[in-house]
């Protein structure tokens, strides 16, 4: 009866649920709320533990560049190509263009975007595929300052630094790292090495097109690198370019008729051919010479992040790597030809083809080659109270072809000797370090110096040379400006040289041939295939090096 009683007094359970749900609420409430407030206070400890940490060594080294005397890019020495650029040598534009590719609310945001963090937190916890999406912070803080490791943890730990470096840092430098940091293919690490290796240009002058077509690289550096190579691949990226434009034309980054007047533009050829592998050659000449001028071991200058600025003339090392070239060569036979061009009466070294191939021969025929000079230094024979260092080098039977020219241009300098150099200035962050000044004196006086040139049979070239074709005329090579010489005649002919001069240049072109020795991996010297005449091989392709080199210059 009691119990009946009570299970009388006592209300449905659906009822006391419903009585007790406010209460219930409320403490779920209180729970979420503390939760909350925990969470939140752990992100502020978090946010106030954190320490922007320092960029990882690799992203700080920066190569040295080498240019030639008009600022052509000849190539690079160091572990990373990449060199610092401060935003100011950034175009607006190109700014503007990798801003509208990867993150366009950057000049805004607070440095990290919830929805891509959401995005990787998801993929994480379900173990789905790493999600991209960072702002332009976040990358930088994961490409400079984070491993590379894909964790929950350093996600989040990549989020806090990007907030706190968007708090502590202005727009503009964050952006500065992130150009000076972001990968561009091609082996190149910020935007001055992309805008060299794509467009043999330096950063601030990049136009819009470039630009553009930079920024669209960014999202898949390692495929978009054979742009311009690859008809598929420049295809895409070109397509990509068109969005990028776009997207910067609706946010007025640029005007329509600049939208209107792109063109997608054109990008050197990847992989480097062999011209540019011959350029090595220089380099390696430049770069010993800048690190003794420094003071500095070559591995130092290499990731000092120097620009040298050398003294060559690229297309004339083009031209001549292309007339070289055209050699075939002998069965069994390596035909080696040496050409060396330089100012007289500077020193400066305008042209030096010491090789065919740098991957098979790092040996410079140009700088170290000795070869038999033959008949080549006659006409030194007789001048007397000759002074140093050109004395030494005329009793010596087999100079180098640098040598040699730095000979004929003591003679076209009136006998005032200058020292060949091919490092003109050395830059370091925008400021020069090194500057050249040409080491000149005098060893032979006017009279010997004419009497010298007047037994060579040359001289100052007339103006009817290198006018092939032309009634009355006869090409520079068979002019009074050069001299063809040898060691050895006819089918044992061992070395050939043809060296001329004038004012503005004394040229050496210089062949020589070997064949492998007895011993695997020896050569010995060999004679000289009759076919084509090395007479004439070596006058024509000191002829085409002239016509290059005085074009359009006063004799």
């Amino acid at each position: 009866m009691a119990s009946q009683r009570r299970r009388r007094g006592r209300a449905p359970l659906r009822i006391r649920l419903r009585r007790n749900r406010g209460r219930r609420l409320r403490r779920l409430a209180y729970v979420f709320l503390t939760f909350l407030a925990l969470l939140c206070a752990a992100a502020v400890t978090a946010y106030h533990l954190t320490v922007i940490p320092k960029p990882h060594p690799e992203t700080v080294v920066q190569s040295t560049v080498f240019l030639d005397a008009d600022g052509a890019y000849l190539g690079r020495r160091g572990p990373v190509d990449r060199q610092d650029v401060p935003l100011s040598s950034v175009p607006r534009h190109v700014q503007d263009a990798v801003i509208a590719a990867e993150n366009r609310s950057f000049r805004t945001d607070s440095g990290v975007s919830p929805r891509a963090i959401a995005r990787a937190l998801l993929a994480a916890v379900t173990g789905g595929d790493p999600q991209g999406g960072s702002t332009i912070t976040q990358q930088y803080v994961k490409n400079a300052l984070l491993s590379p490791e894909h964790s929950l943890s350093r996600k989040a730990r990549e989020a806090l630094i990007a907030i706190k470096l968007d708090r502590t840092r202005g727009k503009d430098e964050i952006l500065e790292g992130y150009l000076d940091t972001v990968y561009f293919g091609r082996g190149a690490a910020g935007i001055q090495s992309a805008a060299r290796n794509y467009f043999g240009v330096d950063a601030k002058n990049l136009t819009v097109a470039q630009g553009a077509a930079l920024a669209a690289i960014v999202n898949i550096p390692s495929y978009y690198e054979k742009a311009g190579s690859d008809p598929k691949v420049t295809a895409k990226l070109e397509n990509r370019w068109e969005w990028v434009l776009d997207a910067m034309a609706v946010s007025g980054s640029i005007t329509a008729k600049q939208r209107a007047a792109a063109r997608f533009p054109a990008f050197r050829f990847y992989p480097p051919g062999e011209t540019e592998g011959q350029r090595q050659y220089l380099i390696d000449v430049a770069a010993k010479e800048a690190a003794d001028r420094l003071g500095i071991t070559e591995d130092r200058l290499a990731s000092g992040g120097y620009s040298v600025t050398t003294t060559f003339d690229l297309a004339l090392q083009d031209r001549a790597t292309q007339l070289v070239q055209e050699h075939p060569g002998g069965k069994g036979v390596r035909v080696h030809t040496a050409a060396v061009g330089l100012v007289p009466g500077d020193g400066a070294v305008r042209v030096l083809y010491g090789g065919s191939d740098y991957a098979r021969q790092s040996f410079n025929d140009a700088v170290s080659g000795a070869v038999e000079a033959g008949t080549a230094l006659d006409p030194f024979g007789r001048v007397r109270g000759v002074g140093e260092p050109l004395g030494k080098m005329l009793k010596t039977a087999a100079p180098t072809p640098l040598n040699l020219a730095s000979a004929y241009a003591t003679v076209a300098a009136g006998g005032t000797y200058a020292t060949p150099y091919t490092v003109a200035r050395i830059t370091q962050g925008g400021r020069t370090v090194y500057r050249a000044r040409p080491d000149v004196r005098r060893v032979l006086d006017e009279k010997e110096a004419l009497v010298a040139g007047a037994r060579s049979g040359a001289g100052p070239a007339p103006v009817a040379a290198g006018t092939d074709g032309v009634p009355g005329t006869v090409p520079a090579s068979e002019a009074k400006g050069f001299i063809t010489a040898g060691a050895g005649a006819g089918s044992a002919r061992r070395t050939v040289w043809s060296t001329g001069y004038d004012g503005r240049l004394a040229l050496t072109v210089a062949l020589f041939a070997d064949k492998a020795g007895p011993k695997k991996g020896t050569t010995v010297p060999a004679r000289l295939p009759n076919e084509p005449s090395p007479t004439e091989f070596a006058q024509k392709v000191a002829d085409g090096i002239w016509r290059a080199a005085t074009k359009g210059t006063p004799n």
